[in-house]
């Protein structure tokens, strides 16, 4: 599943350990190394990908690449979430289906391939499971939060910054579903819905640009 032949197998039992299960060999000291070595492969990716694009930019695109969400869907792709080690009480809690521990465990067995099988193996890993999340890059990375921000507190408008507030919040506490509403001077609010209070926000910032876009 993981395109490489392991020759330490003790390092790929580590990386997929969650303390809950054993806090002496959980995978979080190879998380710690996997974040860096994910970090160089996908910056020098996108540096040879993207020639002409300024620091900014590439800052931008590395940083939806790097984050939580885009750890957990190479996760997924993977097909970790069946073969971490978790306490019966994490599994029960839905522990194999949580960002925080399959992003964690992506980058740990990012490291545990490094040290095993050395950079190229690792990147062939990274390249395989994050094709999709490269493929979405567009040339506007600004978040849609930092978008509205802009929109609403530039010179011409002036309005100020948006304000966001939880409107609703449902679903069991392993998979949450959150309801957030948008407001900005002088326009009619815009809601979004995510499984997170961050996700939600930024749907709501998509909804206001959007309407903001149909009516210019």
């Amino acid at each position: 599943m993981l395109d490489h032949t392991f020759r330490d197998t003790a390092l790929l039992r580590q990386a997929l350990t969650h303390s809950s299960a054993d806090a002496q060999a959980s995978n979080e000291r190879l998380e710690f190394l996997g974040d860096r070595v994910l970090g160089l492969i996908l910056a020098q990716t996108l540096y040879e990908r993207y020639p002409n694009d300024a620091e900014g930019l590439l800052a931008l695109k590395f940083n939806a690449l790097a984050r939580r969400e885009a750890c957990s869907a190479a996760a997924e792709s993977a097909g970790l979430s069946s073969h971490l080690v978790l306490a019966a009480s994490e599994v029960k809690s839905g522990g194999r289906h949580k960002a925080a521990i399959l992003s964690g465990a992506t980058e740990a067995v990012i490291a545990a391939i490094y040290l095993d099988g050395g950079l190229a193996a690792a990147r062939q890993f990274v390249m395989r499971h994050w094709q999709s999340a490269f493929d979405d890059l567009g040339r506007d990375m600004r978040d849609a939060k930092t978008a509205l921000q802009e929109w609403a507190q530039s010179r011409q408008h002036g309005r100020g910054a948006p304000v966001y507030r939880v409107v609703s919040r449902g679903g069991p506490d392993h998979a949450p579903q959150f309801d957030v509403e948008v407001t900005i001077e002088g326009l009619q609010p815009a809601q979004g819905r995510g499984g997170s209070k961050r996700e939600a926000e930024q749907a709501a910032a998509r909804a206001m640009l959007q309407r903001l876009e149909m009516s210019l």
